[in-house]
């Protein structure tokens, strides 16, 4: 069936499967969850066991997922965070769809979580092929914007050249009015770059903050400061 989405807003079980309600106890997953994998645990095996534990729904255990990591991950992600008010003057590199679709999912109302990393992650998934959303110009106004205001040297947005549409996504980033000198890749494997590069890294996706050389949490920077009505869940202890 095509995905006729014109949102990447929230699934209609969110509002429940987040409530109020449900937030200490997927903190205390998240908790759980990031203590077996520091004792080496594996994620799959932990996160069932975890899953169980606290009854959780195949959702919530996602969000649980993608909200924790091991100490040692995160010693190692904190150590090579640069803050956005240090990159003045510098290039970077934007892990286009992981940034580009945590912008989209906070302006449509879509939960986002954040994790012990201080990244925002949302539960959106790719599936092989990307849809324009009604937030898609939008968010990318808001990240061109950010760019600016933080006094980016130049910036090149990575898009996985297998993913249906990326062509087209290309096409709309580089004719989108920006001050920050832009290009746009479509590459087979991003990440390599992502992770070999020597240029600051925009991204949550956690392969790549575990071996990229720098990082910054650029869309942590966007929704706190311009999107005031996004709805964040913060999942750490």
């Amino acid at each position: 069936m095509p995905d006729k989405r014109k949102h990447r807003g929230p699934n209609p079980q969110d509002s429940v499967l987040f409530s109020s309600e449900n937030i200490a106890a997927l903190r205390r997953a998240a908790a759980d969850y990031s203590l077996l994998l520091t004792k080496e645990y594996p994620q799959n095996a932990a996160l069932k066991l975890v899953g169980d534990k606290f009854e959780l729904t195949a959702r919530q255990r996602l969000a649980v997922m993608r909200s924790s990591c091991s100490d040692v991950q995160l010693a190692g992600r904190l150590i090579r965070q640069i803050q956005p008010g240090e990159f003045a003057g510098r290039d970077i590199l934007i892990d286009g769809y992981n940034v580009l679709i945590t912008i989209e999912a906070g302006l449509s109302g879509g939960f986002l979580f954040v994790g012990r990393d201080g990244c925002l992650r949302d539960l959106a998934g790719l599936h092989g092929t990307y849809r324009k959303v009604s937030e898609t110009i939008p968010a990318i106004e808001f990240i061109n914007n950010a760019l600016a205001e933080l006094k980016v040297k130049n910036a090149c947005w990575l898009l996985d050249k297998p993913v249906s549409n990326s062509g087209r996504l290309k096409g709309i980033i580089e004719s989108a009015e920006k001050k920050t000198p832009t290009q746009v890749k479509l590459l087979n494997n991003p990440d390599t770059e992502l992770i070999q590069s020597e240029q600051i890294v925009a991204t949550s996706d956690s392969v790549v903050l575990d071996k990229a050389k720098l990082w910054v949490n650029l869309t942590e920077f966007i929704i706190e400061n311009h999107i005031k009505n996004a709805c964040i869940i913060d999942l750490r202890n």
